[in-house]
């Protein structure tokens, strides 16, 4: 059906104003196989209503008389990391960090992820680079087992500077209330063990992009204290790991009386989280190898110990305070792509956090 007069004059106006009506179409037809792909059961809904709709009894969640289902919820973006993402003009990653930084959150209660949301708001709407966006949303959606059933693409001309934008998400997941993950689980002995980030995630990039930016590194440059394999742009955009699939193996392994998402903040403010009255965590500082990528920001900066763990996640994305055969959870970790260490315990103490320092491991 063509438009009428008005409407193509609206359209036009519109478009006068920096609002593009027919790339926005063009984005969320591009969207839709990207979007479907993540649909799991419970799904009520494709893209384009106005409400994203799940249902929980279609999703397998039981709903008898002993089941008590609590949704969790969780939202947060990307930060300053897009800087990165818009200098090198690749946004393919970025989608995932998204996805990760709300999934990790929620895995945190014990809760399995249901359905995501994500908002991408830019000065003028590029189809592909939204495309592109969207794509690693989806990705990350499929790996965490949940689907994506809405979102919002807001074009704000003036707003956002030529070929930037801003994005965020978030997501809900579910868990019985019986089987909830919180401190009051945590026992004087609980071993703990950490898992592999795969680089710095999506914390700390202002201080990372001052890093950069004092030392005059190159972005597009292999740098020799990094080696060979990446770019130090390649490296800085290397997309958070989601841990879902881990927290899983965790669960089926072992009796796991919490989970901290190392984000903003660091070791110092995230794993207290889990901590209840009277414990504090012990960390062995060398019980786990630290990607190269912090050395080499520590170095440049010239960074105290206490301060760069106060702040990145120093190779160490998720802890888990744990009881039972850690070996063999820690073999099923490794197994399944997600190396891991015992890098600790919970000891007597005020709910903080203890760095002790032991002989580092290559």
């Amino acid at each position: 059906m063509s438009k009428s007069k008005s409407s193509q004059n609206t359209a036009s106006s519109y478009r006068e104003a920096g609002v593009d009506l027919d790339a926005g179409q063009d984005a969320v037809e591009r969207y839709k196989a990207l979007v479907a792909r993540t649909f799991i059961p419970g799904v009520m809904a494709n893209i384009g209503g106005f409400g994203g709709l799940f249902s929980l009894r279609e999703a397998g969640v039981q709903l008898g008389d002993t089941a008590d289902p609590v949704l969790v919820s969780g939202t947060d973006g990307v930060g300053t990391k897009l800087k990165i993402a818009f200098e090198l003009d690749r946004h393919d990653t970025i989608g995932i960090d998204c996805v990760a930084m709300c999934v990790n959150d929620v895995i945190c209660c014990g809760a399995r992820p249901l359905f995501f949301l994500d908002y991408l708001a830019t000065g003028k709407l590029v189809p592909a680079q939204a495309e592109a966006i969207v794509a690693g949303i989806s990705k990350g959606c499929v790996e965490s087992g949940c689907a994506l059933i809405g979102g919002e693409t807001a074009e704000m001309p003036g707003f956002y500077a030529a070929g930037e934008y801003d994005i965020a998400g978030f997501c809900v997941g579910v868990v019985d209330r019986a089987q909830m993950i919180s401190p009051e689980r945590a026992r004087l002995g609980d071993m703990l063990i950490g898992i592999a980030s795969s680089g710095i995630h999506s914390n700390g990039y202002s201080l990372v992009r001052k890093i950069v930016a004092d030392a005059g590194l190159d972005l597009t440059k292999h740098h020799p204290a990094l080696g060979a394999d990446k770019t130090l742009g390649e490296v800085l955009l290397e997309p958070t790991r989601i841990y879902v699939k881990a927290v899983q193996i965790l669960g089926d392994a072992l009796d796991v009386s919490g989970l901290a998402h190392i984000t903003g903040g660091g070791f110092h403010e995230n794993i207290p989280r889990i901590l209840p009255d009277g414990l504090s965590a012990s960390i062995q500082i060398g019980s786990w190898p630290i990607p190269k990528i912090f050395g080499m920001l520590q170095d440049a900066a010239e960074l105290a110990d206490d301060e760069i763990y106060h702040v990145f996640n120093m190779g160490i994305g998720m802890i888990a305070s744990v009881r039972g055969d850690v070996d063999q959870a820690i073999d099923s970790l490794a197994g399944a792509g997600y190396p891991a260490w015992v890098i600790g315990q919970l000891v007597e103490g005020d709910g903080g956090v203890r760095l002790i320092k032991a002989a580092q491991k290559a």
